[in-house]
């Protein structure tokens, strides 16, 4: 079978030799043959030596997501078989531990498979087809996960905006065997959650924070942190990893949702909590001007920058809110602090966290760096992958 075939621009060869995975519009100049939108396609250089192969989107800036740099190496349905299949085993060990029932299984292009995300909630699996050429595989996906991990059910939650840049409509349901409850529980570090995988942020919980969640608890119970404020809290995760320590806690969140749940996740701990509905930055400030104190803070917002174009204006709400955070910390206490945006690297977080700092009047330093867990791998030829970063900060 004669493949379409895309040629390179000399001077773009580079990324695509160095194995990044992606091919932007301008890189390509030529292409030759009629390819189905999804289909495989050949990458060559200019005077023809192969380069990759990958699956290809006219409608996409990015117009091909590449798979191999193996010239003997076919995209067959085996092939996604055996890919799929090395990165559950790569996920083994939460197999095997048993202390988290959920975690990320596939990580997209950290994973080699661009544009596919897949979590395993208990004995379900949520899956994302960001791109067209996931989408249009993602039925044979569902069934071959389910067979390699034994899900009970596979469902589909590709309701993200990015699949508009594929020239897709969102899709969410059941792809395989059984539909989800209402609500999975799940454990997480000793935690029981409950978690709306139908309607849920992302696949229905943020699974990259669980590592910084168990260091989370472990620093309270190591300080002895009495009062504790966890900062866009969504259903309450940190906070229920510090009231498992002993600490008393605040949640903070705009949803009324979201803390409902929140709610229902103390109790399921026999535990309690102050549930406070409303905007964070109003709430800090006013915090401020009552003269509360808290012994550790976690900030964990939403994506401030969506794109490098939102850069600036993130900085600055990233700065405000660690500067009113940093005000609230009592001497000797602790400020988690996180940033989500892939457009906002870690050196330039650091560097709006300085000046947090630096406008509070207080001191402080970093006593750890922090990333997404060891189920959110990141590829080496993908730097774009680590795009959580946070800080732990002591802070006088």
């Amino acid at each position: 079978m004669t493949l379409a075939t895309i040629f390179i621009a000399p001077e773009r060869e580079k990324p695509v030799r160095n194995r990044h995975p992606w091919i932007f519009s301008g890189a390509v100049k030529k292409l030759e043959g009629t390819p189905d939108p999804g289909s495989i396609i050949e990458v060559r250089a200019t005077d023809g030596r192969f380069l990759a192969r990958g699956y290809y989107n006219a409608q996409s800036q990015i117009q091909a997501r590449l798979l191999t740099w193996d010239e003997d190496e076919s995209i067959t349905d085996t092939w996604w078989r055996i890919r799929l299949a090395k990165a559950v085993a790569s996920r083994s060990q939460y197999f095997d531990r048993g202390a988290n029932t959920a975690f990320r299984l596939i990580n997209a292009e950290n994973d080699f498979l661009p544009g596919l995300i897949v979590d395993k909630y208990g004995d379900y699996l949520v899956l994302q087809a960001l791109t067209l050429g996931i989408d249009v595989r993602k039925q044979m996906i569902a069934e071959t996960l389910a067979g390699l991990v034994k899900a009970k059910g596979v469902y589909e939650r590709s309701d993200v905006d990015v699949r508009r840049l594929e020239g897709l409509h969102t899709a969410q349901g059941p792809l395989w065997g059984a539909e989800p409850p209402p609500y999975i529980e799940i454990e997480e570090n000793g935690v029981r959650m409950l978690v709306d995988v139908r309607a849920g942020h992302k696949t229905g919980m943020y699974l990259d924070q669980a590592e910084n969640r168990a260091l989370f608890g472990s620093l309270v119970a190591r300080t002895q942190a009495k009062r504790v404020l966890n900062v866009f809290s969504y259903t309450g995760a940190f906070g229920l990893h510090a009231a498992k320590n002993g600490a008393e806690t605040v949640n903070i969140d705009s949803s009324a949702d979201s803390l409902d749940l929140a709610e229902r996740n103390y109790e399921l701990n026999d535990a309690q909590s102050e549930m406070v509905e409303g905007d964070a930055f109003s709430f800090l400030r006013a915090e401020i001007e009552q003269n509360s104190m808290y012994d550790l803070i976690v900030l964990d917002p939403p994506k401030f920058a969506q794109s490098k174009q939102h850069v600036e204006r993130a900085t600055r709400g990233y700065k405000d809110i660690n500067l009113h955070a940093m005000r609230l910390v009592n001497p000797g206490g602790h400020l988690l602090t996180f940033s989500c945006s892939g457009a906002v690297d870690a050196d330039l977080f650091q560097k709006v966290v300085f000046g947090a700092l630096a406008d509070s009047g207080r001191t402080g330093q970093i006593v750890r760096w922090l990333s997404a867990g060891e189920d959110h791998p990141v590829a080496l030829t993908f730097p774009e992958g680590a795009y959580l970063k946070g800080l732990v900060v002591r802070v006088e």
